[in-house]
């Protein structure tokens, strides 16, 4: 083997006793194709297996929401409970055919669910979005319903584990309901949930210790972190490494690094910064700082591009596991030609019109199209029409959306018989 596979292709022994066959992760994106019960169809079994035949030793699925006021689009993946456990388990087969790995990315859109998506969003704290005209202001979720949340976690988790999957991840970043409770500036609270990082972080930490109670010691559980929300006052890099070390000790198998919110979307586009582009992932200096507080296995996904940069950070243990998400979309076998040495990088893909706004909704449907290609039994298409994307996918999502809206019971989280529950639930 070239140093190349052997340093991209070695195995990763994680610390609940599971190996990844090596340290290529698809990164969760949105796949919106669920039915209109938000439920696993045939073209996410497909998407997912013409994914796992390229290479990739680790698949982390798009989010799955927990409730269904959290959603993030109209046709996320809800999992409340397991009513469809046979399209999971099919799901996870397809996923895990040839030998990859298949973990669910388990979420909740807190304040960031959009008014189309949810008649009433909720989060720690009523502080709605700035420039947040497509969200409204959340409802202050109650102690109760915080905990109905930890269980409906760990209730996904457990059936994710019957289904068939390899893991989960938690997802902690980017500006959704776990990222909210970490944020002083979304989490205004003065209970028990809100005020220091120590208190902050309980909510997080709990839902960890719910999952690891539901799926057993030997199931991998991953959180997706931010190193930073990047706005004044808000989530610090101070405030990460202590939740890092928390998560360890709360023994996670695998943290994966991220940025940014709604508001300050740091994990949708380059650094400016000429280190940020020589060394090409967006937060390899602050995994460098991560790596020296924790010796839990992590993951940093967003820029790289050449088997030279991917190579570099894991031999230099800066990370290890390199994260791609919109190269797959259309080199779904990128990591098997860079293992065999018949490609070196990326392909290059020019997305967008030369309208700032356009260009930045064109990033997640224009891949997200790839994504479904794949779900119909077609191979990616690089030539993509940029502008019938668009005038395909959005109106559709808008109509969706409204439908969606629409079906959803009225609002409030807690049903009779999650009242029943809690009744013997402990904090």
């Amino acid at each position: 083997m070239s140093g190349l596979a052997e340093v991209l292709g070695a195995p990763l022994p994680l610390p609940c006793g599971v190996e990844l066959p090596n340290r290529f992760v698809k990164s969760a994106m949105s796949e919106n194709v669920a039915d209109a019960d938000n439920a696993p169809t045939d073209v996410l079994v497909k998407m997912y297996e013409r994914l796992g035949r390229g290479g990739t030793g680790l698949l982390i699925t798009g989010n799955v929401i927990v409730a269904h006021g959290g959603l993030t689009e109209d046709r996320n993946v809800v999992l409340e409970d397991d009513r469809h456990l046979t399209r999971y388990a099919r799901w996870a087969s397809a996923a895990q055919a040839n030998g990859a790995h298949a973990w669910v990315q388990l979420s909740h859109a807190g304040r960031q669910s959009p008014r189309l998506a949810t008649r009433q969003s909720v989060a720690p704290s009523a502080v709605q979005l700035e420039r947040g005209g497509l969200f409204s202001t959340p409802r202050e979720l109650t102690d109760q319903e915080i905990r109905v949340l930890i269980n409906r976690f760990a209730r996904a988790a457990r059936v994710v584990k019957e289904a068939g999957f390899s893991g989960v991840q938690v997802h902690g970043a980017h500006g959704y309901l776990v990222s909210q409770f970490l944020s002083p500036l979304t989490n205004r609270r003065t209970d028990r949930w809100g005020g220091d990082i120590q208190a902050r972080m309980r909510f997080l930490l709990e839902i960890v210790k719910a999952i690891r109670a539901a799926v057993g010691p030997r199931f991998p559980i991953g959180v997706k972190l931010n190193s930073a929300d990047f706005q004044r006052g808000g989530f610090s890099t101070e405030d990460s490494l202590v939740v890092a070390k928390a998560l360890e000790e709360a023994g996670i198998d695998l943290l994966e690094i991220s940025g940014g919110t709604y508001e300050s979307p740091k994990m949708a586009g380059p650094s400016k910064r000429e280190s940020t582009r020589r060394r090409e992932a967006f937060f390899l200096e602050y995994a460098e700082r991560m790596r020296e507080a924790v010796k839990i296995p992590l993951l940093v996904t967003g820029g790289f591009r050449t088997a030279a940069g991917m190579t570099d950070a894991v031999e230099s243990g800066a990370v290890d596991l390199v994260g791609l998400a919109r190269p797959l979309t259309v080199e779904p076998d990128l990591p098997k030609k860079l293992l065999e040495g018949t490609a070196q990088e990326a392909m290059h893909v020019d997305v967008g019109v030369g309208i700032r706004m356009l260009d930045d909704l064109l990033q997640v449907v224009w891949h997200q199209a790839q994504l479904i290609r794949m779900g119909e039994g077609r191979e990616p298409n690089p030539r993509l029409g940029r502008w019938s994307t668009l005038l395909r996918m959005v109106p559709s999502a808008y109509w969706r959306s409204l439908l969606t809206r629409f079906r959803q019971p009225p609002p409030g989280l807690l049903s009779a018989e999650e009242l029943r529950e809690l009744e013997g639930a402990t904090g």
